[in-house]
Order: C-alpha cells, then structure tokens, then sequence
C-alpha cells in the first residue's frame, strides 16, 4: 500500500466517478442474484461475467496481492476477506457481507453491501442496520477542512452507542489508480486529530462492527477473518470524494439516493 495522498484532477474524478456508477450496477444486479441456496462462488462467477461482460470493465481484486477471486463473501462471524466457496450455499438466516471491486479506465472504485436473508433473526438485523449508519456517520464529516480524525470518532461513538464494538485492523484506504493509496482512514479517532481532508481526495469508509468483542483472528486460509467469540460482524462500505464543499460518494447506489 502506497502512502502518498493523490489529490485527483477534474479529469480524474470523472473517471472515478464512472467506476463508481459501474461498480453501483453491480450491486444492483446482485440484489436478484444472493439469495438462499445460492453459493457464494456462483456470487463470485456471477459478478466476474457480469462486471466483464456486460460492463466491459475489470474485476480490480482478482490477482492482487494473489487473492484468487473477484469479491470477498463475508457470512455471520466473518468479518472480512471471505473467500467464495464451492460448498457454501446461503442459508435462510445469514447475513454477507459482498466487497467488489472495479477497474475502469485505469481507475477503481470500491464497495461493499450486506445481504439479509429472509429469516436473519432481529440481533442480526439491528447489527446491519447500525452498522450501516455507522458508516453514514463517517461520511458525513467529510468536507475540506475536517480530519480523519472526525471520521473514526463519528463512526466509532456511534457503533458504542449502540452497544457494538469497532474492528481497528482494518480500515478504509486512499483508492485511485491503484485499490490501496494513502491514506488510512481508521474507523475509531479523536476530533481535529490526523490527516485534514482537501478537495480532490479519494478514498474508502468501511467500518467493521461487531456484536461482542472487537478481537479478530485470522483462519488457516490466509485470508478470512473472523470475530475472535465467533458473534456476528458486519460492514459497509464506499468510495468518497472531498469535494469543494463536502462530499460526494462515487459508489452510490440507486436505493440510497433519499439517504
């Protein structure tokens, strides 16, 4: 991962801002797709044809740092970097987290969404939904002037609120020509502290809220992280620009147009 901070030029942003439309269509296409019974290495396939052959753009995470698949698949107790599984079927009470990630014209936007099924008990949504305005939390301290600091203090006073612990492992990432730029955007901080934010900044919000503690630990795989009390976790996430006067999320999706 890079450090450097890319402020993007207007010709830039527009070419993270059609990343950001495609990888939104993905999404969409998905929302028919996840349901029971379906494994998530068909989620995987799916989104593999679907982002090659019907956006004509790339699936960014295939290949980097030799990750074999285009998507994570987080269920239940993961928390994040799910691998797809040929003998995972969905089942009627999960809940999974989808990361994809799009390269268009030299450029990616990255996201993430969580699927509920049908009969996910109340924990778990109210788990999904906090998560969910946890990271609405974050988002809305972004504009020129503000820190990252704000972020991860909005996001984490929110999740404690609730009576949910923060992952602080993972955090979200600068994102441009390369899926992970500078800087770390930390999902937990303190007011006016770290990094101020200008316009032209890009960069991803993704917290990872768990319903116990916040201790992770790593599987055998190399790759998926679980909750170390094996509860529930869940995340969301987006790719955001610092505009001249707030933000703008570039991964927006067609639902959350009234957020």
């Amino acid at each position: 991962m890079s450090d450097t901070v890319h402020i993007k030029s207007a010709d830039e942003i527009e070419l993270m801002r059609e990343a950001g439309k495609l990888l939104a269509q993905v999404f969409k296409h998905l929302d028919d797709f996840v349901k029971e019974d379906v494994t998530t290495m068909a989620i995987n396939g799916e989104v593999d044809r679907y982002i090659r052959q019907e956006l004509n753009a790339r699936p960014a995470s295939l290949g980097q740092y030799d990750y074999p698949y285009v998507l994570n698949a987080s269920v239940n107790e993961v928390v994040c970097h799910g691998m797809p599984k040929e003998h995972y079927a969905i089942r009627p009470r999960d809940i999974i987290n989808l990361d994809i990630t799009l390269e268009k014209n030299g450029f990616i936007a990255d996201s993430s969404k969580m699927y509920v099924m049908p009969n996910a008990g109340p924990e778990a949504r109210r788990l999904v939904k906090a998560t969910y305005d946890a990271m609405w939390q974050g988002i809305r301290q972004v504009k020129p002037g503000a820190t990252l600091g704000d972020i991860g203090h909005a996001i984490e006073s929110y999740a404690r609120a609730q009576g949910y612990s923060v992952v602080q492992e993972y955090c979200g990432h600068g994102i441009g020509r390369d899926m992970h730029e500078g800087p770390q955007v930390l999902h937990v901080g303190k007011p006016s502290h770290g990094l101020t934010l200008k316009p032209g900044m890009t960069f991803t919000i993704e917290p990872m809220i768990n319903q116990g503690r916040a201790k992770t630990k790593t599987k055998k795989d190399g790759w998926t992280v679980v909750t170390a009390d094996r509860k529930l976790s869940a995340q969301w996430e987006h790719t955001i620009l610092v505009t001249t006067t707030g933000y703008e999320v570039l991964t927006l999706r067609d639902e959350e147009r009234t957020v």
